[in-house]
Order: C-alpha cells, then structure tokens, then sequence
C-alpha cells in the first residue's frame, strides 16, 4: 500500500515494521499502543525505550526477558536500591544493553518513581500529559516524532530527577501506552486502544 501499510497474509494492513518479524508483528497486534496503567509497567517502559536510544526496537524486545530478570522484572523499590555490585553485573550481563549511563539512569529513574508515590505517582503523574487530540497519519511522513505534551513531559519528568526522558524518547513512550495514537489510519489496530473511542473510522 502506498501509505506504508502491507497487507499480511492474514488480510490485515500493518506497517513495514511490523509486517514481517514474528516477534515485531506480535507486539505490535497485542501491545504497541495499549494503554499501561500500572506502575511497574510504566516504570518497565520507561527504562527500555531510554535503553532504545540509539539502538532498534527489535533489539531491545529480544532482550526483553533478561532485562527483566537482571532489572528485579522492574520493580521500582527493588532497583531503587541497586549499588555498585549490581552496577557491576548489569555491566558483565551480555543479555541486555551494557551502557553504563543507561544502567545507571534507570536506577535512578527507580527511586524517582518511589518519589513520586508522596504526589500523585507516575502513572497519573505521566497521564496528566496526555494530549486534547491525538494525530491521524495517513503515511509515515506524517508521524510526529515529538510534541509539546513530550516535551513538557520531558522536562517535568528530569525536575523530578528522571533522566534519560528527552522529547523524543517520550513522545515514544506516550505512542506505546496508547496516549497517544499513531498507528496509520487504514492499519488493523488504529483506534484499537479505547483512549481515543470517539474517533471516526476513516481510510479502512
């Protein structure tokens, strides 16, 4: 199709990055895109598009399950409380992404979120940016890559002593909970989410 979708052989239009990957295709039919409102979850998002940053995605969702076992399965106090030793075995781990940087952002990022339960938490803390509209693209040209709502996240999410959440990486995030909704309208999953039910159907 010439917006970028492709028809799979189950009939269903997809984009080129989901089309053709087993591994890329299932998270994109049962995952990208649906709302996570838990905090562990939130966290575990977080920590592995700031793990993304430079890298593909598919490489990160094939490291997925060790990261879970190396990162306590992202349990905020768990990590929260890392030190040195663990740095140093996260760092001699070849099963997820060795950056000393990012290890020790997301141990950080761990007890921002601990911080946040004296507020609101960082699921309502996260949310309150999701924006009024979400885009509707029609071709892969016409996916933002970044917002006001993602920067002002940003930039609320590092006063409270997150790192590793720039613009970009945020506005990321907010595609994969379903704050926003960028699948391409004529995709099978466009809509798909629940957070934006009022959309019209268009481009089916």
């Amino acid at each position: 199709m010439g917006n970028g979708l492709v028809i799979g052989d189950d009939g269903l239009a997809r984009p080129r990055w989901a089309a053709t990957d087993p591994l890329l295709r299932n998270y994109y039919d049962t995952e990208w895109g649906m709302p996570v409102t838990d905090e562990r979850g939130l966290f575990e998002r977080i920590s592995l598009e700031a793990f993304q940053s430079g890298l593909s995605w598919a490489t990160i969702l094939r490291k997925r399950p060790r990261f879970r076992e190396a990162f306590a399965h992202f349990d905020p106090d768990v990590v929260a409380a890392f030190g040195t030793a663990d740095v140093d075995r996260l760092l001699g781990d070849a099963g997820i992404v060795r950056n000393r940087a990012k290890i020790n952002a997301t141990i950080g990022n761990a007890a921002a979120t601990v911080r946040l339960r004296d507020g609101v938490g960082l699921v309502e803390f996260v949310w309150s940016f999701r924006p009024d509209e979400t885009p509707r693209p029609t071709s892969y040209a016409e996916v933002p890559t970044s917002s006001p709502e993602s920067l002002a996240l940003s930039k609320a999410l590092r006063k409270q002593g997150f790192s590793f959440v720039g613009p970009t990486t945020m506005y990321a995030l907010m595609e994969a909970i379903g704050m926003v909704d960028t699948h391409l309208v004529g995709s099978h999953r466009r809509g798909s989410s629940g957070v934006w039910p009022t959309e019209p159907v268009r481009g089916g």
